[in-house]
C-alpha cells in the first residue's frame, strides 16, 4: 500500500516543497524510447504548466506522476518518480492509491451518463468514503465553481450540462477524491472562450489547496495561469522515431520573457511548433 506522506524527508528549492519529482527518467512503449532523460521537481500549491510541440512527451509524463501508463501493455519506465518521498513506482505501491492522491482531468470532459449528484460522489463511494456525502458533495461543486449552477437539478443527468459545466464536474469529482495534486491534460482545448475563462480561474482558485500540473498547447494560457512553465521538444532518434526531452523549466516570467535556451525562445515566440 502506499505510505503516509508527510512534510519529512523531501526536496525544499527556494522555501518551496516539492511534492512530485522525477530523476533520470526514460519512458518506453516496447522498444520506442518516447521521453528520456527527464529531471524535474512540480512545487506544492504551484501551477506548473508544460508547453511544447505535439509529440514531445508532455502528456506521457503526466500520466506517469499517477501511474496511468501502467494501463498501456508496452510501457515501461526506468528511473525515479517520487511523490514527497516515495517511489511511485516502488513494488509495495498501489497504483489504485496513487490515483486518488493525484487526480485527474482530461482533455475532453468525460462526465459519467449518471446524475450529477452521483458523478461528484462516485469515486469517493469507491474508495469507502464514510462522512456526509451530501456535504463533500457540495463542497466539491463549490470548489468547482459550479453549485450555484445546479444547485437544484443535483438529480438530472451530468451529460445534460454545457462543456464547459461538464468540465468542471470532472473537476469536481476528482476533488471530491480528496486528491493531493491535480493533473489536467489540455483541459480547455474544447471549450469555448469564456468556459476557458471560468476554468482558468477556477485553476487560479484551486492552487491554494491544491498542486496543479497542466499540460496546454495554448502558451498565452500557460502565460496567465502558471507559476512554473516547462519547455520540452522532441528530437528524430536514429532510427527515424522521435523523442521527447526537457529543454528548460523555470518560473513562467522567466521562460516567456528571458528564456536562456534558444529552442525555448523559438517556441515562445512563435518561431517553431
Amino acid at each position: 500500500m502506499l505510505k503516509n506522506f508527510t512534510a519529512t524527508n523531501t526536496i525544499t528549492v527556494n522555501d518551496t516543497q516539492t511534492v512530485l519529482r522525477t530523476e533520470n527518467l526514460n519512458v518506453y512503449y516496447g522498444k520506442f524510447l518516447a521521453l528520456r532523460n527527464i529531471w524535474l521537481n512540480i512545487p506544492k500549491n504551484q501551477v506548473t504548466a508544460f508547453i511544447g510541440p505535439s509529440g514531445c512527451g508532455k502528456s506521457t509524463l503526466l500520466r506517469c506522476y499517477n501511474r496511468l501508463n501502467d494501463l498501456i501493455e508496452s510501457f515501461r519506465s526506468e528511473g525515479k518518480v517520487y511523490f514527497y518521498d516515495q517511489n511511485l513506482y516502488a513494488p509495495e505501491v498501489d497504483a489504485i492509491e496513487v490515483r486518488r492522491r493525484i487526480g485527474m482531468v482530461f482533455q475532453k470532459a468525460n462526465p459519467f451518463p449518471k446524475s450529477i449528484y452521483d458523478n461528484v460522489a462516485f469515486g469517493a463511494r469507491v474508495c469507502g468514503y464514510k462522512d456526509n456525502m451530501d456535504e463533500l458533495v457540495e463542497r466539491s461543486l463549490r470548489q468547482s465553481a459550479l453549485w450555484d449552477e445546479v444547485k437544484d437539478k443535483l438529480r438530472q443527468n451530468g451529460l445534460a450540462l454545457s462543456g464547459g459545466q461538464q468540465q468542471r464536474l470532472c473537476i469536481a469529482r476528482a476533488i471530491a477524491g480528496q486528491p493531493e495534486v491535480i493533473l489536467m491534460d489540455e483541459p480547455c482545448s474544447s471549450l469555448d472562450p469564456l468556459s476557458t475563462l471560468r476554468v482558468e480561474e477556477l485553476i487560479h482558485e484551486l492552487k491554494e489547496q491544491y498542486t496543479i500540473v497542466i499540460v496546454t498547447h495554448n502558451m498565452q494560457q500557460a502565460a496567465r495561469i502558471s507559476d512554473k512553465t516547462a519547455f520540452f521538444n522532441v528530437s528524430a532518434t536514429e532510427t527515424g522515431d522521435r523523442t521527447g526531452y526537457l529543454v528548460e523549466y523555470d518560473s513562467t516570467q522567466v521562460i516567456f520573457n528571458n528564456p536562456k535556451q534558444k529552442d525555448t525562445k523559438d517556441y515562445v515566440s512563435g518561431r517553431f511548433g
